[in-house]
């Protein structure tokens, strides 16, 4: 199978070296294009890769897969140009497929253009980006959601479920509002709590001005594990946010609730019960060991 990457970052760039490191791959192709470029050259010097495009039209020659590899919002106008200026590069067996961590806005998209379209998101990721920071073994194990659109038949499903399993993954179908309102609590929620908790302590808030060059210098794990999500790319946490508004500020919604109930047992008059407090640790602790 000839599989055009049209972006090669972080998780286009592992699926790329997972194809190539997998002997039952062997026999596929490669080509990539991204604005920059950076990402296709070295792919293409690691020996991943077959093709350096320098425009889409020609990473799109005569693939028989088309992973849109960018935000979440590119994809949306990857899809336009797919459906227009790139028509004509486009062999209409193809089948397109993309990586994005938002799925419902992307699917409409395609099939309002008549695209043989099948959504995807690989489960896995890092907060660091670009093509080098991506590994041959980052999808071993993880979910990849496959979100089938309206044009899609069962051949075309397959064929993306092939890639998922080349790159050693569980594939999983999904639809595409289920698969944003799921993601809105267990992936986009997280970001947003971390960026919203570097706000608040580097800003000083309500607090002390000087806080935070006292605290950054006793910060350890728990602050960098709270934390790490909000190192990753903004552009992929921007375009996340605008393409599932909706379920996330519900989620945050949710969360605002939450932080609103620790506020009134902090604040209960004569201080704060510790059994209580006790007992809501214990409950979250438990409800992250079941799951």
């Amino acid at each position: 199978m000839h599989v055009s990457f049209i972006g090669l970052g972080l998780i286009a760039g592992a699926i790329a070296q997972a194809l190539r490191s997998n002997e039952a791959a062997a026999g596929w192709t490669m080509a990539a294009w991204s604005p920059s470029g950076r990402g296709p050259r070295q792919a293409y010097v690691d020996g991943v890769i077959d093709v350096v495009a320098t425009t889409p039209e020609e990473a799109l020659a005569g693939a028989e897969l088309v992973v849109l590899a960018g935000p979440a919002t590119a994809c949306l106008s990857s899809l336009d140009a797919l459906a227009g200026t790139w028509s004509q590069a486009l062999d209409p067996t193809a089948v397109v497929t993309d990586v994005a961590s938002t799925k419902s806005m992307i699917v409409d998209r395609a099939n309002a253009t008549g695209i043989r379209f099948v959504g995807g998101h690989p489960m896995a990721g890092l907060e660091t980006a670009g093509y080098r920071s991506g590994t041959a073994d980052l999808f071993v194990g993880r979910p990849w959601v496959i979100v089938p659109g309206s044009v899609a038949g069962p051949t075309d499903i397959g064929r993306v479920a092939d890639l998922a399993n080349a790159c050693s993954a569980i594939v999983t179908i999904m639809d595409a509002d289920t698969h944003d309102r799921a993601v809105s609590a267990i992936s986009h929620l997280p970001l947003i709590v971390a960026a919203a908790l570097v706000e608040s302590v580097t800003s000083g808030g309500d607090g002390p001005a000087d806080l935070w060059p006292i605290a950054s210098s006793l910060a350890a794990g728990g602050w960098r594990d709270t934390t790490r999500v909000a190192l990753g790319d903004p552009s992929m946490g921007a375009a996340i946010a605008v393409t599932n508004a909706s379920e996330l500020a519900a989620r945050v919604r949710d969360l605002r609730d939450a932080l609103d109930r620790w506020i009134v047992e902090l604040e209960r008059a004569g201080g704060p019960d510790e059994e209580a407090i006790r007992d809501r640790l214990m409950a979250a602790r438990a409800a992250i060991d079941t799951a």
